[in-house]
């Protein structure tokens, strides 16, 4: 008798062994996870249904055209829409819904900015890694000789670290140049003279600190040119619109 009881123990302690399975069963299951996060396209990594999403709403953003907007900006103009302190702002020029500033233009500056309802041109013009090039006329006061241009030329160092190269040269007070409301203070003992700058950066009031930084600082600061757009023909506090069908 106790040897069949130990025989029939073993034989249940055997038939307990399925129950340990239940481990490898559970390995079985693992494609499903895999199809569970395969799509019927094949992909296998990420949220497929994310993807789509994200780019449906790039597709979304884009326009069929590409408007781009070029304004004239006056002196003590915000590049903003809106202002809680009642400020001049864009929206009392431009009643144009759907394009926004590609770049900063200071409320004290004058000359070219440029909007646009297409955010890859926006980036393009704004960002320094598509190095687009800004063309100022800046009036400074006294006069600065070759070696301070030169400084400029080669680059100086600001607060936020040295600048790039920068085109500069003295130049005559341009035709285009508009009455400024008001003008600036002019000093019967001190003389000033007009430069022209061109840089690829857009750090804030980088031209006004770089001047300043040689020692002359800016009276007015005019933007003539962004990229290959300029203000040629258009009135200082107007704007002309441009359609471009296709842009990449």
């Amino acid at each position: 008798m106790n040897f069949s009881n130990k025989t029939n123990s073993k034989s249940n302690k055997n038939k307990s062994m399925p129950r340990k399975q239940t481990k490898s069963n559970k390995n079985k299951s693992m494609p499903r996870k895999q199809t569970k996060s395969t799509n019927k396209l094949g992909r296998t990594t990420g949220n497929p249904k994310a993807k789509f999403d994200s780019s449906a709403r790039q597709q979304k953003k884009a326009p069929e055209q590409t408007q781009v907007v070029l304004f004239n900006k006056p002196f003590q103009v915000l590049t903003q829409f809106t202002d809680a302190d009642g400020r001049k702002t864009l929206k009392d020029y431009i009643p144009i819904a759907g394009v926004y500033p590609a770049g900063r233009l200071d409320r004290d500056s004058e000359g070219l900015l440029v909007l646009t309802n297409n955010g890859q041109l926006q980036n393009k013009i704004a960002s320094p890694q598509h190095k687009t090039t800004k063309c100022y006329w800046v009036q400074v006061e006294n006069i600065p000789n070759d070696e301070k241009l030169q400084q400029l030329r080669d680059g100086v160092e600001l607060n936020d670290g040295m600048t790039k190269p920068a085109k500069v040269r003295i130049i005559e007070q341009p035709d285009l140049v508009w009455d400024r409301e008001p003008p600036i203070r002019e000093r019967k003992n001190i003389p000033d003279c007009w430069l022209e700058i061109t840089i690829s950066e857009g750090r804030n009031r980088q031209v006004r600190r770089m001047t300043a930084h040689i020692g002359h600082p800016t009276l007015r600061l005019i933007r003539y040119r962004v990229g290959e757009w300029t203000v040629d023909d258009i009135t200082n506090g107007k704007y002309k619109v441009l359609t471009i069908p296709e842009f990449k």
